[in-house]
């Protein structure tokens, strides 16, 4: 814990904390893991970095990612040569080697579309913009409406996009806090449908003891606008909450205010709601 103050210290235990319970109920969110290897480290504790080191590798294996398990093994080998565990993995995995092929992780969720359904419209151009905002409408409506959990007319009911030049004000609601709204579709079978396919970590904001400083560092308007929250962050890393992953104008407005990468996890819009009118005294 060398170079560490007492408030770092006290940081990333709470966020061990937070991410340990996030990482044993979504074995497979390596983003969360990675997460945990780094503050494991900083700390000192390496048995514990080992061990989540060891849990990302067989995430990966889960997740059919071969390539990226062998290499995260690797690199635990390099400080311990000898990991009886680390041994045996690699050497099961050049067994299945030519029976198994790596697939790599969807960056966006694939729903073959319905014959005869429609198809979603891409959000029209706003006012004082020149072309459509790629604000995840798409890939929302593959999930939602292809995927047989609301019509159509349901979706376009539902579904609005901000204009991006104008100053929102006020928290805008997301997509699915509309849909529970309006009875449509309960918050938590939404929220349930968005983690199964986008494959990202779900996180609890009202237990987590945001950064404060941290999100007001990014531009009010955007937060306020898309219902987005930066909450946290690992070294060259940024934790944003949301309820729309999907959303790449979102994504632009927050990379334009940061050179670090920016992680995404779900989060339940009335906490961001509520911390977003927290962080920026609305």
């Amino acid at each position: 814990m060398s170079g560490l103050t007492p408030n770092e210290e006290a940081q990333l235990l709470q966020t061990i904390e937070m991410f340990e319970v996030i990482a044993e109920s979504q074995a497979d969110d390596v983003q969360s893991l990675e997460i945990l290897k780094e503050a494991y480290s900083k700390l000192g504790r390496e048995v514990d970095a080992v061990r989540a080191s060891k849990r990302i590798a067989d995430a990966y294996l889960h997740l059919g990612q071969l390539s990226n398990a062998i290499l995260e093994y690797e690199t635990i080998l390099q400080q311990h040569p000898d990991d009886p565990d680390v041994q045996k993995a690699l050497a099961d995995i050049e067994k299945k080697a030519e029976s198994m092929t790596a697939s790599p992780m969807p960056a966006e969720v694939a729903v073959a579309p319905k014959t005869g359904e429609a198809a979603a419209k891409p959000s029209p151009a706003v006012k004082g913009a020149s072309v459509a905002v790629e604000d995840g409408r798409e890939v929302m409506h593959k999930l939602y409406v292809d995927g047989k959990h609301i019509s159509q007319g349901d979706f376009d009911l539902c579904w609005f996009t901000p204009d991006p030049s104008s100053p929102p004000g006020k928290v805008v609601e997301p997509f699915l806090q509309v849909l529970h709204d309006k009875n449509l579709m309960p918050i938590v079978d939404s929220l349930r449908v968005l983690c199964e396919k986008s494959a990202l970590g779900y996180i609890p904001l009202d237990r987590y003891d945001l950064d404060i400083d941290l999100a007001r560092k990014f531009p009010k308007d955007t937060c306020l606008r898309w219902c987005v929250l930066p909450f946290d962050r690992m070294s060259k890393s940024v934790m944003v909450a949301t309820a729309n992953p999907f959303n790449k104008q979102a994504a632009k407005e927050l990379s334009e205010a940061t050179k670090d990468r920016i992680i995404w996890y779900i989060c339940p819009p009335a906490d961001m709601a509520k911390a977003l009118k927290k962080v920026f005294k609305l």
